[in-house]
Order: structure tokens, then C-alpha cells, then sequence
């Protein structure tokens, strides 16, 4: 797969304008090299959101091409950036939303990863038939429970019987991490307690000088990829907070990876949500911004192994049965051929003048072998 890279303008402080110009950035960067792919006629351009602000390329490249648009919403970001509020303009919130209705219209499928965000696509005016949920998958054989304590823990200098609370993502103001360290200082006397957090992203600064006091606290850059499965299992019990106002407008990646690792999660979200319906069987819900819930619910885990373990056993039973790449991909390549009108498959040289990806069934296999 060639891999094409354009620079991005990354603030030091982001703020409402910042971020905007941020994304715009992108967006410019990335439009000579859109336009340039139109001149082998793909069979489908695929935008992912964020950012939104590339729509208008995406479309482009697509009707110049006769290809089909696909927008795929990772985030709702118009909806975030005033819930938020990174943005606070009454009337640019109503032209920002009348602009992304009209561009999510003029794609011919529109995607997006839990079914209270697709049913967020339908009240913006996109028709029901044009509407794919197309979930956040993981590859269990990648990340899976180790027969064996994680290695990080003797190169982090945890003792094997410390239970460890770990928040492993991105550190930015929809994941209300304020909550993490309310946590750990109600728990600071706890010696059979640790909190790792993981991560970067423009609240990391904060987070650090936050907990830089707490000696119950170990703060960790990202870790290269192929130390992941060793980080989640570092983990007895996955962290999990979002802020109220980010409900059902995101939904956290990250916790594919924590439910593959056979781990219970830690989750604030209100009854309803879709966070709240996917983790209620694999751990426990907390209301949002509810430090003394959010403490009860470590402190019940952190007493009870069995119950630990009974709910990360059910975790990876439902990331293999519901969340694994092979399921979720195959039933994406589907919709994809469908889309393009593409019925079956078709021969290696046709593939190599179009552009269908080949089946994640293959592709997973291939990937074995090499």
C-alpha cells in the first residue's frame, strides 16, 4: 500500500481557533495529493472524521474520478467542539451544523461506529439506506490475555500482587482525566494500589503536574506497538472516563483493546449511552464527573479477584464474538462491493486497475505468514 504523508500545523495550546486552523491545515495539505488520485479512476474514496473539514476533497475526487464517496465518522466533531466547548458561537454552531448536514448528504454511504451514532446520522437528514454501522474491531490475535504477568510490571517496578488501574489513550478534554487523579488521591494510601496512565495529548502537561505529588501515581509515554498487548496486561482493571457532554458524539476506541485483553473496565457514562450498554456486562458504570462513584467502583474490583476475573472473561468472550477485525471487516468489505456494485469477486488484474481491497480473511492470513 503506497502511503502518501502531508504536513499538519500542531499548536502548543490549542484553543477554539487553533484547533480550527489545525484541521484546516490538514486540509490543504492533503488537497493536490486527493485531486493527483483521481487519475486512476479508484472505485471508492473513503474519508474518515475527523476531520470533516477534508469533505469537500473527498467529494471532489470522487465525482472527478466516477468513483463512490464513503464518510466514516470516528467522532462527531461539530457536535464535540461546541459540547465541549472549544467553540462557543450560537451562530457558528447553526451554520457549522447546516454545512456538515449538507456534506454528509452528498456522500453515497455514511458510516459510523455504534448504533446512537447512526441513529445521530438519521436526525442530520441522512436517509436511512445510505446509513452503515461499521464499528472499531481488534485484531484478538494481537491483543489477547497473557498466560504469564506482563513483563512490564518488573521493568516498572510494580510488585506481582500490586493491583494496577491503568488509562492507556489519548490525554485530551472529552476524556475528563481530572477524575483519574481525584481517584488516585482518595487512594493515595493504598500501598496494594498503582495508577499508570499512558498517553499524550494536549492535557498530558496537566495530568503530570497534577499527580506529580502522588507517589501511587507511574505517568508513561506511548508505547511502541509492538509493546501494547504487554501494556494492557499490565493492567487489573482498565480506566475508562469521558466527560457527559462527549456521550454518544465519540465512541472510545481504546476500549476494543481493553476488552480483548480479558479485563474488566472502570467506565463513566450515564445509563443509556452507548458506552454505558456496551461495558455494563464487562465491568462497571459510573455517572460522568462522579469522583466518589468512580472510587467505589476501583475499590469494589481491587478487593475482589474473582470478580475481576469473571468479568474479563466476559470482556474477551464479547471482543472475540463481536469486536474481532475478521467479523467486522468481512461484513465492511461487503458493504463496500455493494456500494460499488461489485458483485463477487473479481481477477488480480482487474483489482490492480481498481481499488476493492481484497478480503480480511486474506488479508489477516497473508499477514500470518509474512
Amino acid at each position: 500500500m503506497e502511503v502518501f504523508r502531508c504536513p499538519t500545523w500542531v499548536p502548543k495550546s490549542p484553543n477554539g481557533l487553533k484547533r480550527l486552523l489545525h484541521l484546516a491545515s490538514f486540509a490543504f495539505s492533503s488537497l493536490p495529493v486527493m485531486l493527483l488520485q483521481t487519475r486512476w479512476h479508484p472505485d471508492l474514496v473513503l474519508l474518515v472524521e475527523p476531520t470533516l473539514f477534508c469533505a469537500p476533497q473527498a467529494l471532489l475526487a470522487a465525482r472527478w474520478s466516477g468513483a463512490k464517496a464513503w464518510l466514516h465518522i470516528q467522532d462527531f466533531e461539530v457536535d464535540a467542539a461546541f459540547g465541549l466547548g472549544y467553540l462557543a458561537s450560537s451562530r457558528g454552531q447553526d451554520l457549522a451544523l447546516t454545512l456538515e448536514r449538507w456534506l454528509m448528504r452528498m456522500f453515497d454511504r455514511v458510516s459510523a461506529i455504534s448504533g446512537q451514532m447512526v441513529g445521530r446520522l438519521r436526525m442530520k437528514g441522512v436517509d436511512s439506506s445510505r446509513c452503515v454501522h461499521f464499528p472499531n474491531w481488534v485484531d484478538t490475535s494481537v491483543i489477547y490475555p497473557l498466560p504469564h504477568v506482563s513483563s512490564l510490571r518488573q521493568e516498572f517496578g510494580i510488585p506481582e500482587n500490586t493491583v494496577v488501574a491503568l488509562y492507556s489513550g489519548s490525554m485530551g478534554k472529552k476524556q475528563g482525566l481530572d477524575l483519574l487523579v481525584d481517584a488516585a488521591r482518595q487512594l493515595s494510601h493504598r500501598s496494594d494500589l498503582r495508577f499508570v496512565f499512558c498517553g499524550d495529548g494536549p492535557y498530558s502537561h496537566v495530568l503530570t503536574e497534577k499527580s506529580k505529588a502522588l507517589s501511587n501515581v507511574s505517568i508513561l509515554p506511548f508505547q511502541p506497538s509492538e509493546r501494547l498487548n504487554d501494556l494492557l496486561n499490565l493492567a487489573d482493571i482498565h480506566l475508562l472516563p469521558q466527560r457527559a457532554e462527549a456521550a454518544d458524539l465519540v465512541m472510545p476506541s481504546k476500549l476494543t483493546g481493553m476488552l480483548a485483553s480479558g479485563r474488566p473496565v472502570i467506565a463513566t457514562a450515564h445509563h443509556g449511552t452507548q458506552l454505558a450498554s456496551a461495558v455494563q456486562r464487562l465491568g462497571i458504570v459510573v455517572p460522568p464527573g462522579d469522583p466518589d462513584a468512580f472510587v467505589l467502583a476501583i475499590r469494589k474490583l481491587a478487593a475482589d479477584k474473582d470478580l475481576r476475573l469473571m468479568l474479563g472473561q466476559e470482556a474477551r468472550r464479547y471482543a472475540l464474538t463481536h469486536l474481532d477485525s475478521l467479523v467486522i471487516l468481512d461484513q465492511f468489505e461487503q458493504s463496500l462491493l455493494a456500494v460499488c456494485g461489485i458483485c463477487g469477486g473479481r481477477n488480480k488484474d482487474e483489482q490492480a486497475q481498481g481499488g476493492v481491497v481484497g478480503s480480511a480473511r486474506q488479508v489477516r492470513s497473508e499477514a500470518r505468514v509474512r
